[in-house]
């Protein structure tokens, strides 16, 4: 498909922790028109103006949950944006933290799993994965980091699993939300390391494990990352899709 890149479209990303950004998706975004822009959550309030104004909502990763609220307060904002797009039926992504906001706004169970997924493993797509954007993802290894787990929001389609984490990733015909991580950048995965010291501390992982298989997998996972959010924009972006959301 090809982009008209001269109409001008905006991107509004929620980022919870700095370094947990839109990464290698920022510059796809540019390049298909997109103004980018972050909501630094916990320190920038929340302007619903600016949700409404945004082509496209990205709800990006973060070390809470999804049912912390009594300590970080900024959640409630957080879900009634999400709960306001969604009544919109306006595109929207989420990522790990952000895929559970959305599912839990969706009617989901999200909750702790006592275990943890940390590292790049592959990724299996369902058939109805197979059949999405998300297919040039099917067998890659991925970068999981997460221990809470959402089901799947009923009328969403399952697209992805891992043998402990069954609900990887769902899909509406607005929504796409993601457990793992597509957009965090290889070349910068130092800073993820450095963020989350403490938790790969406490659960024995070595950080220099998850620096060669960044080192290993990433230029590949980038390439099919990209393509399977493309192909995902497109979807969202066609003239049929504005249509049907009118």
């Amino acid at each position: 498909m090809t982009i008209d890149s001269s109409r001008s479209r905006s991107a509004l990303a929620f980022r919870h922790v700095h370094f947990e950004d839109l990464g290698i998706l920022e510059p796809l975004l540019i390049e298909r028109g997109y103004h980018v822009e972050y909501v630094d959550l916990g320190v920038q309030a929340i302007d619903i103006e600016r949700v409404d104004d945004a082509d496209l909502l990205i709800v990006l990763g973060g070390p809470i949950g999804v049912y912390d609220t009594v300590h970080y307060p900024f959640l409630h904002a957080s879900k009634e944006a999400i709960a306001h797009r969604l009544r919109q039926d306006r595109a929207m992504l989420g990522i790990c933290l952000g895929a559970q906001l959305i599912a839990e706004e969706m009617g989901a169970v999200v909750a702790p799993t006592g275990s943890v997924e940390i590292g790049y493993a592959p990724l299996e797509l369902t058939a109805e994965g197979l059949d999405s954007p998300l297919r040039p993802l099917d067998g890659l290894p991925v970068l999981h980091w997460h221990g809470d787990a959402f089901a799947i929001p009923e009328g969403a389609r399952q697209l992805a699993r891992t043998p402990d984490f069954p609900n990887q990733a769902f899909a509406t015909d607005t929504v796409l939300a993601l457990q793992f991580h597509l957009e965090a950048d290889h070349r910068t995965i130092g800073n993820w390391l450095i963020g989350h010291a403490h938790e790969l501390h406490h659960h024995d992982i070595d950080p220099r494990t998850i620096r060669e298989q960044a080192r290993i997998h990433g230029p590949r996972l980038e390439t099919a990352a990209r393509t399977a959010i493309a192909a995902w924009l497109d979807e969202v972006d066609s003239p049929a899709h504005h249509a049907d959301a009118n």
